[in-house]
């Protein structure tokens, strides 16, 4: 079938020109078996009409979408890896396919991972695990429904080869998946042309993306304009930062080249969801030092930016741009405090009553190590949820004296309008949640028998949620 009357295709990227990307050819597999593909997403770029065979032939073997790139954009850019500087980096096993707009008129992209060697990909295959494309459906799904601005996992195709990796029995089954995002420019593609000292091309690369993604901050002046698209990253860097923390998430690798400047949280690799409250907790195992450890996240990401302020120094004064940095901190507070008053599913009321709330509710979680997702799900609508909460198998968590100051805070807040604690998702007994034991043991069936039951069944309590929290960021 045609793609509907919604969809609108873009070029826009290509403009920036060749010292921005290479073009490639995607590789050739062996096989295409659709594994994944998300129709909510697809309906809101209007691609949700094309037939499985359209699908795989776009996102599979991809050919070009109807007005869009004729070859794919291998982007470039560089990155500080673990904090150490990498100028070897850009799009090694992605890139960009296609660029559309949504049904709120805001210009997305489509792009890959898994999709073959590029002449970034140094001495990697250029290729990804199923289970690698398995997890970064699982993790997009979970952040979505938990009020995250997550890139959408679009697609997932296997592929048919057999792959080498040292972190997982091999060899394992490959796949290609295509995930929808706002933009791919990273910290790490301003790094790139501050390497080369070209301030022309971080002009022209701040302009484009100031014009694109946020017209809003337009100054004419270019050193204004330096300013003004500093605050708003840090604005949208701190806002992705609050909500991972209310999530109770860990991504695991926050390397500058994993950093979307529009603030959207992707490129998802060793991810985990927090058990219980643990600042340390890791997700990465060659974190060895715990760099990015949960409750560093914050810190790492108001490094990142710093590190971007650093390529505007040759368009605007330090002094200016240092003060821009100062917007990350009040806004990773304030925008964890207002992700965890909606995880609670209550009204705000007001700084003062939302911190008190919010406090005595961490310091809970701290102190008793109640299970985290278990806790939210319980009190969702605050203590309108008292008697559900009551039968929980968490409920011994909540008689405990820390708990009082959670209980006392509630006294103030009602539920949110809109939250219906009659939904059919809290009846269950168990929050849904996404805990690594529970991601291997929907990997397992899949690896031993080609079995995709549990999958689903997962994908199908993920969308229930949803549904019922209203969390949804965008």
């Amino acid at each position: 079938m045609p793609v509907s009357p919604l969809y609108r295709a873009s070029t826009s990227h290509a403009a920036l020109g060749p010292e921005f990307y290479d073009v490639v050819a995607a590789a050739i597999f062996p096989d295409h078996i659709l594994r994944y593909r998300n129709q909510r997403a697809a309906k809101s770029v209007g691609l949700d009409t094309l037939s499985d065979e359209e699908w795989i032939a776009h996102f599979g073997r991809f050919q070009p979408l109807a007005d869009n790139f004729a070859e794919p954009l291998a982007l470039r850019y560089h990155g500080h890896q673990f904090r150490v500087y990498n100028h070897e980096l850009g799009d090694g096993r992605g890139f960009l396919f296609a660029q559309l707009y949504d049904d709120k008129g805001r210009l997305l992209d489509l792009a890959t991972k898994g999709s073959g060697k590029t002449p970034w990909s140094r001495t990697a295959d250029g290729r990804l695990t199923l289970k690698g494309g398995v997890r970064e459906v699982l993790a997009t799904s979970m952040l979505e429904a938990l009020g995250v601005d997550t890139s959408k996992t679009f697609s997932l195709v296997e592929t048919g080869e057999q792959l080498v990796r040292g972190d997982e029995p091999s060899p394992t089954r490959s796949s290609v998946m295509v995930r929808l995002s706002h933009s791919h420019i990273r910290i790490g593609s301003f790094q790139r042309q501050a390497f080369h000292r070209n301030t022309d091309n971080i002009l022209k690369l701040l302009d484009y993306t100031i014009k694109t993604y946020m017209p809003d901050v337009w100054r004419n002046e270019p050193s204004a304009r330096a300013v003004a698209f500093l605050e708003e990253v840090c604005r949208r860097v701190a806002r992705v930062g609050g909500q991972w923390m209310a999530a109770g998430f860990v991504h695991g690798v926050l390397n500058t080249d994993n950093i979307n400047v529009t603030g959207e949280s992707f490129d998802y690799g060793p991810w985990r969801f927090l058990p219980v409250l643990e600042p340390g907790f890791t997700a990465a195992y060659f974190d060895e030092s715990g760099l990015y450890a949960y409750g560093r996240q914050p810190d790492a990401l108001f490094w990142n930016v710093t590190r971007l302020a650093e390529c505007l120094l040759g368009i605007a004064d330090q002094p200016s741009l240092e003060k821009a940095l100062g917007v990350f901190e009040p806004v990773i507070r304030r925008e964890f405090t207002d992700a965890m008053v909606k995880r609670l599913g209550v009204q705000s009321r007001g700084p003062v009553l939302d911190n008190e709330l919010v406090r005595a509710l961490w310091i809970f979680l701290a102190e008793t190590k109640a299970p985290f997702e278990q806790t939210f799900f319980d009190w969702f609508g605050g203590l309108a949820s008292s008697e559900r909460a009551a039968r929980s198998s968490s409920k011994d968590f909540y008689a405990m004296e820390p708990f009082a100051a959670v209980r006392d805070a509630l006294r103030d807040f009602t539920p949110r309008d809109g939250v219906n604690l009659a939904h059919p998702f809290f009846a269950r007994s168990k929050a849904c949640s996404m805990l690594i034991d529970e991601v291997e043991a929907i990997w397992k069936p899949i690896a031993d028998s080609d079995d995709w039951s549990v999958f689903h069944a997962k994908l199908e309590a993920i969308d229930q949620m949803r549904e019922a929290y209203g969390l949804n960021a965008d």
